[in-house]
């Protein structure tokens, strides 16, 4: 079902895939200038795009650590960017082009956490579950992106098996973002600070350093960095689907 697509690389720089994050805005509901506001109040690293597709994008990095103050990952930070904003948001990422997780609000309500993979959240053991757990949020995830009509298709994607070794999930995560309409370049993100394939060029990102721009936004991302790298974000999932779950027929694993 997912295919090779522009954009996604065919070799990767990092050992076994890429790794990033994004959090994603509708541009309806919130200007460039808010989300940046809201991220500087966050204490956001990363890269602001420019309105593309209708949404508002920002890459989070690192992809799979703390990326904002109070230990917040890119999912925690996506809940704090959605209640600021009273708007709805995304959060999506991908681990080493082998698990994909994605998380969406409407304000201070979580619509639902997808994980393609528990299993391959840092810190799992080895009975949690390697199989996609929450596509059944699929509806809720299209209704907030105004793509309810892709609802069905999504639900399919989400919940397919995929072949690691054949198959990267940005290949997956490319067809979810184009089944909601939103900006297909997110999965080459991992380019930055060269020009993103597909993408708009590097230079009309703004670089946020713990929130800050400029040589001032260097020099607190750097500092704040180090901190950070010592104390990574809660797991995806708090309670991860587990094969010594009693509510789980064992003849079913």
């Amino acid at each position: 079902m997912t295919l090779p697509v522009p954009g996604v690389p065919g070799e990767s720089d990092q050992p076994g895939g890429d790794t990033y994050a994004a959090l994603i805005v509708p541009a309806s509901a919130a200007s460039r200038d808010a989300v940046q506001a809201a991220l500087h109040d966050l204490g956001f690293t990363g890269w602001l795009a420019p309105p593309s597709a209708g949404w508002v994008v920002a890459i989070a990095v690192p992809g799979d650590g703390a990326i904002a103050g109070g230990r917040r990952g890119v999912l925690d930070a996506g809940a704090a960017i959605a209640e600021a904003l009273r708007a709805p948001a995304f959060a999506l990422r991908v681990l080493v082009d082998r698990q994909l997780v994605l998380a969406a609000w409407d304000g201070s309500d979580e619509l639902g956490r997808y994980s393609s993979d528990p299993s391959r959240e840092p810190g799992a053991d080895e009975e949690v579950l390697d199989e996609p757990f929450g596509a059944e949020h699929a509806a809720a995830f299209a209704s907030a992106a105004g793509a309810p009509d892709s609802a069905d298709e999504l639900e399919q994607v989400l919940a397919e098996t995929l072949d690691s070794d054949s198959v990267f999930e940005s290949e997956r995560l490319a067809h979810v973002l184009a089944l909601l309409a939103m900006p297909g370049w997110i999965v080459a993100s991992s380019s930055l600070p060269k020009d993103v394939p597909t993408g708009p060029d590097a230079r009309e990102f703004v670089r946020l350093g713990a929130g800050s721009t400029g040589a001032s936004g260097i020099v607190r991302g750097w500092m704040t960095g180090r901190v950070r790298r010592r104390t990574p974000p809660p797991p995806a999932l708090a309670d991860p689907p587990r094969a010594d779950d009693p509510g789980i027929d064992p003849w079913l694993l």
